[in-house]
C-alpha cells in the first residue's frame, strides 16, 4: 500500500485580488500513485470485471467450433485417402499384384516382424491401460519381488521387461551402432562429393578442345580429319519411342559419308518390326547411311544385341560408335561435341554426355526421380570425370573409341548391367574418361512406379553380381592401389552395397523395433536432422526441387527395401537378379515436345531439330501409320498393382507408430506415421502413371 501523506494547509492565490488565500484541509486521506514508466500516469485505469457467463459460452462454443473443424478436415482427408484406396482395390486386376518368385525370403521376413509388433503393440495396449507405466522410462524400477506383481500378466509383463533389456536391446544396440557408422560415413562421402562440385563450378573447371578441330581440307593433311563414327540405336519393342529417336539420330550434323546409323531391332512384334524397317527405310531415301538389322537369336539383351552389331566386318572401318537407348533424342551438333575431345589424347576412351528429361513434370514420380539422377549427374558423375578421370558408363549418350571396347573385351553378356562392366574393364586397362556436363540429350524417365521398380532393381542387382565376377580382377589388375580402393571400397561397396543395407536396415527395421525396445532408441539427429541435411544436398543440382524435401526423404526410404532386395539377389547370384525388363516408355516426348525443349536448352545454339516429314509416296509406310494410329485409338485397360513388401512395411511402420504414440516420442510418432503412409501408397501403387 502507497503512505499516506497529510497535507494539514493548500496555500493559492486569488489572481484576481492579489491577496493570498489560505485553505486548511483536515485529514484528506490521499494516497500517492506508484508510477512504473514515464506513460503510467496517461494510461487508462483497468477496472478489474468478473467474467461474463455468456462470453465463457461464446469462447468455449468458437474453441469447440475450431476443434470440429479440424477433425473435420482430418476426417475428410482420411475419407479421401479411404476412398482412393477402395477404388484402387476394386479395380485391381486378380493378376495385378507383385510377383515375388524367388524373393519371398524378404517378404516372409517383413511378416514376421509384422506379426511380432502387432502382438508387442496389445501387449503394450493392455500394460498402458493397466497403468503400468515402465515402457515410458526404462530407469524406473522394475517389480522385483513377489509382493509386488499383481496378476499373471503382469508377472509376464515383468518379465518381457527383463528379457528386453538384457538379450533383446544389446544385440539391436550393436546392430544400429554398426549402421549409424555406415550412415556416417555415406554422408561424409555424400559431402566431399558436393564440396568437389563446387570446386568445379567455382575454377569452372570442364574439359574443353579447339574451336575448330575439323576441317574439310584436313582430310590429306596433317590435321584431324572426320573421323568415321558408328551410331548405334538398340531396341527391344519400342513402339512409342522408335520414330523420334531414328528422327533425331539421322539428322546429327557429321559428313554423311562418315556416319552409318546402326537400328539394332530386337523386338518380337512383327508389326512394330515393319514400322521400324519403314523408318529406316524413309531416312535411307533421304540420303541417310542407315541400316536396319534384328538378330534372329535373342540372346544376352541389349549387351548381346550390341555384341553382335560389332561382330559385323564393316564396323573395322570405324573409329568410335556413339551409342543411344530408343528413347534418347540427340541434338544435332552432339558429336561435334563430343568426338573431338578424342583429338590429340590417345588414353582417352569414353565421352559421356548428360541426360536431360523430357517428363521430369509429369508427376510426383518423375520429378522425384529428377532428383536423383540430377544429383548423379551434376555432382557424382561430374566430381569423378574430373579427378579420377572414371566413372560408371551410363550406357547411352555416350562415344566410344572401338579400339578400347575391343582391348577391354567388348560387351558380355554376364551381368545386367553391360555399361558398368565395360566401364570397369576399360578403367582396368588404363583408358580414361571425360565426361560433359554442358552436353545434354533428351530423354524420359518411368511413369510409373512398376517400371520404376523394375528398373531400380536391374540397375542395383547389376552392380553386385559385376562385384563378385571382377573383383579377382581388379586385385591383380597393374593400376595404381588408390584406383584399386576407390574401385572396391567406394565404386562398390559404399555406394552400390552399404547405401541400400544401411537404409532400409536402420530406417526401416531398427527404428520401428527401437518402439518396442525402448533401450535400444535411436537419437533424433539420426533419423531427422542428418537425413534431412543430405536431402537437401540431394537437391542442391535441382534448385526448382526444394518444394518436394520431404516426399524425397520418404521415397528413398520407400525404395530403400527395392535397392536392398536387389542388391541381396545380385551379391548371392539369386533368380531375379537376371531378370532384364525392357522399361517401359510413355512415348509424351513428340517432336514438338522435343523442339521447344532442345531450344530452351540451347538457347544460343544456332543448330535447331528439324521436324521430320513423312512420305505419302511410300503405300507401305501410310498402311503402317494408319494401322498405328488405329491402334492408339483402342482403349488400353490400365491395371494396378498390390505390392506385398512395402504394404507389409506400412502396416510395420504404422504399428510402431502407434507404439510410440503411447510413449510420448514426437519426432520418431510423426517420422514413423508419415513414412507408413508412404509406404501405404507405394504398395497400393497410387504414385506416378499406371501400367497399360
Amino acid at each position: 500500500m502507497a503512505p499516506r501523506l497529510d497535507f494539514s494547509d493548500w496555500w493559492a492565490k486569488d489572481t484576481r485580488k492579489g491577496t493570498p488565500v489560505v485553505v486548511k484541509m483536515e485529514n484528506p486521506n490521499y494516497s500517492v500513485v506508484e508510477i512504473e514508466g514515464p506513460d503510467s500516469a496517461f494510461r487508462p485505469v483497468e477496472k478489474s470485471r468478473g467474467k461474463n457467463a455468456k462470453q465463457v459460452t461464446w469462447v468455449l462454443l468458437l474453441k469447440a467450433h475450431r476443434a470440429v473443424g479440424c477433425l473435420t478436415w482430418v476426417a475428410t482427408v482420411f475419407w479421401s485417402l479411404l476412398g482412393a484406396i477402395k477404388k484402387r482395390l476394386s479395380f485391381t486386376h486378380p493378376l495385378g499384384s507383385e510377383k515375388l518368385g524367388r524373393d519371398r525370403w524378404l517378404f516372409s521376413a517383413i511378416k514376421i516382424f509384422l506379426a511380432v509388433s502387432l502382438l508387442l503393440l496389445g501387449f503394450e495396449i493392455v500394460a498402458y491401460f493397466r497403468g503400468w507405466h515402465y515402457f515410458k522410462n526404462p530407469d524406473l524400477h522394475i517389480p522385483t519381488t513377489t509382493l509386488e506383481i499383481q496378476s499373471l500378466l503382469h508377472l509376464v509383463y515383468v518379465g518381457w521387461l527383463s528379457l528386453r533389456a538384457d538379450y533383446i536391446a544389446p544385440p539391436i544396440k550393436a546392430l544400429s551402432k554398426f549402421c549409424i557408422v555406415l550412415f556416417l560415413i555415406q554422408s561424409v562421402d555424400r559431402l566431399i562429393l558436393c564440396l568437389g562440385c563446387f570446386w568445379i563450378k567455382f575454377k569452372k573447371i570442364k574439359p574443353r578442345f579447339d574451336e575448330e578441330p575439323f576441317r574439310d581440307d584436313d582430310a590429306e593433311g596433317s590435321g584431324f580429319a572426320y573421323p568415321m563414327v558408328l551410331v548405334q540405336i538398340p531396341m527391344c519393342n519400342e513402339r512409342e519411342v522408335y520414330e523420334q529417336s531414328i528422327s533425331a539420330v539421322c539428322q546429327l550434323d557429321w559428313p554423311k559419308d562418315r556416319i552409318l546409323v546402326q537400328v539394332l531391332d530386337d523386338s518380337n512384334d512383327e508389326s512394330i518390326q515393319q514400322l521400324i524397317k519403314a523408318e529406316v527405310a524413309k531416312w535411307s531415301q533421304k540420303g541417310v547411311n542407315i541400316i536396319y538389322r534384328h538378330r534372329l537369336v535373342r540372346t544376352g539383351y541389349k549387351a548381346g544385341n550390341l555384341k553382335s552389331a560389332m561382330s559385323c566386318d564393316y564396323v573395322g572401318a570405324y573409329e568410335f560408335v556413339a551409342i543411344f537407348d530408343a528413347d534418347f533424342q540427340p541434338n544435332p551438333d552432339f558429336l561435334k561435341l563430343t568426338v573431338p575431345h578424342f583429338k590429340d589424347n590417345p588414353e582417352l576412351g569414353l565421352v559421356q554426355a548428360r541426360w536431360t528429361f523430357v517428363n521430369k513434370d509429369e508427376n510426383l514420380l518423375t520429378r522425384l526421380q529428377n532428383i536423383n539422377l540430377c544429383f548423379h549427374f551434376e555432382v557424382e558423375q561430374q566430381v569423378s570425370g574430373v579427378y579420377l578421370n572414371f566413372f560408371g558408363f551410363n550406357g547411352t549418350a555416350g562415344v566410344w573409341r572401338i579400339k578400347a571396347l575391343e582391348e577391354s573385351g567388348g560387351w558380355l553378356e554376364r551381368t545386367t548391367v553391360e555399361d558398368m562392366d565395360i566401364a570397369v574393364r576399360a578403367h582396368l586397362h588404363g583408358w580414361k574418361f571425360i565426361y560433359l556436363n554442358d552436353v545434354k540429350v533428351l530423354c524420359e524417365v518411368p511413369e510409373s512406379y512398376e517400371a520404376y521398380k523394375k528398373q531400380q532393381h536391374r540397375w542395383h542387382s547389376g552392380p553386385m553380381q559385376l562385384f563378385r565376377l571382377c573383383l579377382g580382377a581388379i586385385l591383380t589388375s597393374k593400376i595404381a592401389i588408390w584406383k584399386k580402393a576407390n574401385l572396391i571400397l567406394l565404386f562398390f561397396l559404399l555406394r552400390k552395397l552399404i547405401l541400400p543395407f544401411y537404409s532400409f536396415t536402420l530406417f526401416c527395421i531398427i527404428l520401428p523395433l527401437t518402439m518396442f525396445v525402448p533401450e535400444a532408441e535411436l537419437p533424433v539427429w539420426v533419423i531427422c536432422y542428418i537425413p534431412v541435411f543430405m536431402s537437401f544436398l540431394n537437391l542442391l543440382p535441382s534448385p526448382k526441387s526444394f518444394p518436394f524435401i520431404v516426399p524425397y526423404l520418404l521415397f528413398e526410404n520407400t525404395m530403400s527395401v527395392t535397392k536392398f532386395n536387389a542388391m541381396v539377389s545380385g551379391l548371392f547370384q539369386l533368380g531375379s537378379s537376371y531378370e532384364w525388363i525392357v522399361t517401359k516408355k510413355a512415348g509424351r516426348s513428340s517432336e514438338s515436345d522435343l523442339l521447344s525443349i532442345a531450344e530452351k536448352e540451347t538457347p544460343n545454339k544456332k543448330s535447331q531439330l528439324l521436324r521430320g516429314v513423312s512420305d505419302s509416296e511410300l503405300l507401305e509406310r501410310s498402311q503402317l501409320e494408319e494401322q498405328r494410329q488405329a491402334v492408339s485409338k483402342k482403349p488400353v485397360k490400365k491395371t494396378n498393382k498390390i505390392y506385398h513388401k512395402e504394404l507389409a512395411l506400412a502396416f510395420l511402420l504404422l504399428t510402431a507408430a502407434i507404439r510410440s504414440l503411447l510413449a510420448a516420442q514426437g519426432v520418431h510418432f510423426y517420422f514413423l506415421l508419415f513414412q507408413g503412409v508412404t509406404f501405404l501408397l507405394v504398395g497400393l501403387d497410387l504414385i506416378g502413371e499406371q501400367m497399360s
